[in-house]
């Protein structure tokens, strides 16, 4: 059996607020930083989510918009190849759509 570790140092300020963000993988990815950072488990015994979300201070709105949108469309990918729920899977992503629509993250379809 292998191991490996993903390691998260979050630096705080006198208020307890996310100053830095910082992460590191043992599988061969360098120390990096990043604005915002979501992590959900699954909480078999509990038969529940457990999440942690954090960002920065200086994590502008729009940022955090773009990431809300690339998170759904990760989301419905993930869904889609862990369950083959594939159409559910297509409904998330005309939702992730519909998202970045109202935005105006991306331009509107037009009918």
């Amino acid at each position: 059996m292998r191991e490996t570790e993903i390691n998260f140092k979050i630096t705080l300020d006198e208020n307890n607020l996310p100053e830095k963000i910082d992460w590191s993988a043992s599988e061969g990815a360098e120390k990096s930083s990043s604005k915002a950072v979501m992590i959900a488990l699954w909480d078999a015994k509990e038969n529940n989510t457990l999440r942690i979300d954090l960002w920065t201070k200086d994590m502008m709105v729009d940022e955090m918009k773009q990431f809300y949108h690339q998170c759904l469309l990760s989301m419905a990918d993930t869904f889609d190849r862990a369950t083959g729920e594939t159409e559910t899977a297509k409904e998330l992503r005309g939702f992730a759509q519909h998202f970045a629509e109202k935005l105006e993250l991306i331009a509107r379809k037009q009918p």
